[in-house]
């Protein structure tokens, strides 16, 4: 268990580095004659660096031909380069490339020229450290010189997401930082270590301002590191890479699963299933170097700290991070400063006011009911990340349903526990029931008579960044219900409406040429939402705001709606794919969107709103998040007007 959890771990910490620094990947073109090439792909891979062959289970080196007509694959592609064999207890049997990796592909022109895209798939590794799997696109022109499509320029990128969803996020911050503080693997630490301070400085005020300079280490070790991820993305590739990053780690389905089976182990070992701890020998080592004294070592004693919550805090520090991952430079870094600054402001208060320490509750094991409820809301928490990814893929196993009756069962059997009818193998024997529990317990059973009626079709609102859209429920009572779909179109009309859904009934398309087609005929202006299933900003935005009969009467009425999806995986057909200024084929639904968003309007975070009229042309200022209803009705009030005076 512990090796997959570490090698779980390390895939999502994995380093931000841009890819070229530790893989180069090369082409070359040989004409054999006859129409007959040969497509030579070679990476020159960086020492200590590796990336895997065919055979690896989870990310081997593929490559995928794409051929267009008059163009055939002549036999299989060949690798060239020496493997290193690898037999490993978890993997099994597995190559890897060292130094470089060559591949050749045979193929057979039957016109006068075209252009064989190439999608090389890898991962590249070193010692307890991997890139993020990531594509390297490659093109080969065969035969007659073929001409390139223009492509758009890209515009600066903004921020679309508001300013309410990063107030949130610290709050959230600091509600987690204070959980963190009640665990068994930090609170008997609290009286501990500000007693030290108090005791061995020589004087209260050079102990206060010790432990303020311990506080400041936790500060520090904690948020430093991800914010140097960040800014050395932003530094190497620019802005485009970390939201790249981000964007990859929010909606693709592996590092959604890998944050699914992480948030069930952790919950596990809060449950008492397991004991997850860091290797003891760096936790001594940090010991050691806490005894040398002097600033070194205080800023030890802070990193022994940090070491020894780990299990406690990690499920924490992990909630925190993930939900924060949206693809914005500070959302990040002040939502982990927030937390961390909550976690280690106890410290400094109680050096300064040690009479305090004396009111402090006893160690016992209510703190490990505490751990055993986060476990229960880890597990909840959880099925989040599994639910993105069964949106964006359309594997339909996690419908709204599935959804809250899992919400349902777990917050249920959490309330049992707080009545003491569910006992854990730490749990202390519960002669009586305290007021705070059964207080707790109250809040827990009223939240589950809540979810209850949301398996019927109710909008919950106020969990609608945390729930599958209302369109993926079965049996839904209150669908259509006071809605009125003006825009005449059917299933069978609209790209994509086979998988794709707008909220609340509304009719509209997912494809911006057929909506700028049918607005034309009907002389209405465009709604276009950029959106995206993993994005709660935009649910939320749905289940508060266009819930409103205002703007649902406007939006019915007064426009052609085009949600733009830009974390969707499905693949477009050929004619469809877009070219980018650095010679990338984007292939899929969401790429060709976000690069959309991007190019056009110089945003990659939604929601974001556009009302277009006739000729592309922008009629207002475009809108991102911001729950004031009222606001939104005279945005789309005034999009209308725009568009009849023009």
């Amino acid at each position: 268990m512990r090796k997959i959890l570490f090698f779980i771990l390390a895939l999502v910490s994995f380093t931000a580095l841009a890819q070229d620094e530790q893989v180069i990947w090369q082409q070359e073109l040989k004409d054999n004659g006859n129409g007959n090439y040969t497509l030579v792909i070679k990476a020159e891979i960086a020492d200590g660096w590796h990336i895997y062959d065919g055979t690896h289970p989870f990310t081997p080196t593929t490559i995928q031909f794409t051929l267009p007509d008059g163009v055939t694959l002549e036999g299989e592609t060949r690798a060239l380069s020496k493997v290193k064999p690898v037999q490993d207890e978890f993997f099994g049997s597995y190559g890897e490339y060292e130094g470089e990796a060559l591949f050749e592909q045979d193929v057979k022109l039957g016109g006068e020229g075209a252009v064989v895209d190439a999608l090389v798939s890898y991962q590249a590794c070193t010692e307890g450290n991997c890139t993020a799997p990531t594509e390297k696109q490659l093109s080969f022109e065969i035969g007659k010189k073929v001409a390139a499509e223009p492509v758009a320029e890209v515009k600066a990128v903004k921020d679309a997401a508001g300013s309410g969803s990063l107030w949130a996020m610290i709050l959230e911050a600091i509600i987690w930082g204070l959980a963190a503080l009640v665990t068994p693997c930090v609170f008997p630490m609290i009286p501990m270590t500000v007693s030290f301070f108090m005791k061995g400085s020589g004087s209260p005020t050079k102990g206060r301002i010790n432990a303020a300079l311990y506080g400041f280490f936790i500060v520090l070790l904690y948020t430093l590191p991800i914010a140097a991820i960040i800014v050395i993305t932003r530094l190497v590739g620019g802005g485009a890479v970390t939201a790249d990053i981000f964007q990859w780690l929010a909606t693709h389905w592996i590092p959604n699963i890998i944050f699914f089976l992480v948030f069930m182990i952790f919950a596990a070992s809060f449950f008492g299933a397991f004991e997850i701890t860091l290797p003891s020998w760096l936790v001594n080592k940090s010991d050691e170097n806490s005894e040398k004294g002097g600033i070194a070592g205080i800023f030890f004693m802070a990193l022994t700290l940090v070491l020894v919550s780990f299990s406690c805090t990690g499920p924490i520090i992990g909630s925190v991070l993930i939900k924060s991952t949206a693809g914005e430079f500070w959302n990040p870094i002040v939502t982990m400063l927030a937390f961390s600054i909550t976690f280690a402001l106890p410290f400094t208060i109680f050096a300064f006011f040690p009479s305090v320490l004396k009111k402090l509750p006893k160690s016992g094991g209510w703190l490990n009911s505490v751990k055993v409820v986060l476990g229960f809301v880890e597990v909840a928490l959880g099925f989040k990340f599994l639910s993105v990814a069964d949106q964006v893929y359309h594997w339909g196993i996690l419908d709204r349903e599935v959804y809250l009756a899992i919400w349902i069962v777990v917050f249920t059997l959490l309330g049992f526990y707080l009545l003491g009818k569910i006992r854990f193998a730490h749990d202390s024997e519960m002669k009586h029931l305290s007021v705070g529990r059964l207080a707790l317990a109250i809040g827990v059973f009223s939240f589950v008579v809540y979810l209850i009626p949301g398996m019927w079709g109710a909008p919950l609102e106020k969990l609608s960044g945390y729930l599958p859209p209302q369109s993926t429920l079965d049996f839904d009572l209150t669908r259509n219900r006071g809605v009125v779909a003006t825009q005449n179109t059917t299933t069978q009309d609209v790209k994509y409406a086979d998988v794709l859904h707008l909220p609340h009934g509304l009719q509209g398309f997912f494809d911006l040429a057929q909506a700028e087609e049918y607005a034309a005929k009907v002389d209405k202006p465009v709604f276009i939402d950029f959106t995206g299933h993993g994005c709660v900003n935009c649910r939320e935005m749905e289940a508060r705001v266009w819930s409103d009969p205002a703007v649902l009467e406007i939006l019915s009425n007064e426009y052609v709606i085009c949600a733009l999806y830009t974390d969707d995986k499905m693949t477009l057909p050929q004619s469809e794919w877009v070219t980018t200024d650095n010679g990338t084929v984007l292939k899929s639904l969401g790429k060709v969107n976000a690069h959309y968003a991007l190019t056009r309007f110089g945003v990659n975070a939604q929601p974001y709103y556009v009302i277009q009229g006739k000729n592309e042309q922008v009629l207002v200022e475009p809108r991102g998040y911001n729950l004031d209803v009222a606001q939104f009705v005279e945005f789309l009030k005034s999009g209308v007007e725009a568009y009849r005076n023009k």
